[in-house]
């Protein structure tokens, strides 16, 4: 099993998490308390009566003002659904390539491959690209596919470099990968003129200001990578025990880690198409969730994905009031977060990999 994957010993508290129920409301409710706090505070009961009017047309209380409408409508709910969907798919994608490659430390944001799809996207405000029949969903298509290809020359090199592809040989040829990926956006934001304003303000990972277009954007990818990914939790537990032993149990080896590595990419470049580069979302919630409800992927998956929408959307909540009326990019929250705990990971596989 993976290194790192013992269960704590359950408190009520996790106890709690580890039930699926309890989970999709703790979910349910971070939404409504991203919904409800900001400059402007609504009560959960004007949400809902705005919200069934909205969907059915039912009659708005007398103390529900234009306002507030106005508020939830356009503004909080598809900016907090879509925080939930990028945090929910960068959480599934880590899992999965966690699970792949048997070791807590690997996530998008570490295997250069959210700098791949970052290049992607960056590539299609430079150039104005707009592919044929597609239309708006250029921006998300470009991003998948960079994603993709980032992931299989990080291996490509790692493999190069160690016939046995050690998870620290694997981060650091992504860390390098992620470096020079790094390098072309700076080019292409020193050579860009009306764009460089977006680019950057794209760069530092946000969900301000996208409205519902950019959820509808994601829901095709989020979908379909997430059944990708969730119908494969078998051939994840069997990966974890190592490739010739999932051959031994009838996996076919080859084409389970490419569809496996398609659904996460999938959901990691569609993901940092619509917001931006978010780091160590797809570290963090994975890494606690194993530690709550255990490596077995049937469970883990599906509790990553709800944990990872919940942090992302309450990360969000907390840029955005933190400092008001200005608030943070919300990568600067998950890395804040994040870096201590990739750090604290990383030197306790060395220190295992050398005691």
């Amino acid at each position: 099993m993976l290194k790192g994957s013992k269960k704590l010993p359950k408190s009520f508290i996790q106890k709690c998490l580890n039930n699926y129920p309890l989970a999709l409301l703790l979910a349910l409710v971070t939404i409504w308390l991203g919904i409800s706090i900001g400059s402007l505070s609504i009560p959960f009961s004007a949400i809902w009566n705005i919200i069934a009017h909205a969907l059915w047309q039912a009659p708005l209380d007398d103390h529900v003002s234009a306002a507030m409408v106005q508020v939830i409508v356009a503004i909080r709910l598809p900016r907090v659904l879509l925080a939930f969907l990028i945090g929910a798919s960068l959480a599934l994608a880590g899992a999965a390539f966690q699970g792949l490659l048997k070791n807590v430390l690997a996530d998008p944001y570490t295997l250069g491959v959210s700098s791949g799809a970052a290049v992607g996207a960056v590539a299609v405000f430079f150039f104005g690209i707009q592919l044929p029949f597609f239309g708006r969903f250029t921006l998300p298509i470009v991003s998948v596919i960079c994603a993709f290809l980032t992931l299989f020359l990080v291996l490509f090199f790692a493999r190069m470099a160690e016939r046995k592809m050690a998870i620290e040989t694997i981060v650091l040829i992504g860390i390098i990968v992620s470096a020079f990926f790094g390098s072309l956006i700076s080019l292409m934001i020193a050579l860009t003129g009306e764009e460089l304003r977006q680019i950057i303000a794209w760069l530092m990972g946000s969900v301000a200001m996208r409205g519902w277009d950019y959820v509808w954007m994601l829901i095709p990818f989020f979908i379909v990578g997430s059944f990708v990914l969730l119908v494969h939790h078998r051939e994840l537990n069997a990966f974890a025990f190592g490739e010739h032993a999932a051959a031994n149990i009838g996996v076919h080896v080859a084409r389970r880690k490419v569809i496996i590595l398609a659904g996460a990419s999938l959901l990691t470049g569609a993901a940092v198409a619509v917001s931006g580069t978010i780091g160590f979302v797809g570290l963090v919630v994975p890494h606690m969730t194993r530690l709550i409800c255990g490596a077995n992927h049937r469970r883990l998956l599906p509790f990553s994905l709800l944990y990872g929408g919940a942090f992302l959307v309450l990360a969000d909540l907390v840029a955005r009031t933190i400092i008001a009326p200005r608030e943070l990019p919300i990568g600067v929250i998950t890395s804040f977060i994040g870096a201590p705990t990739f750090a604290f990971l990383l030197f306790k596989s060395l220190k295992r990999k050398m005691g």
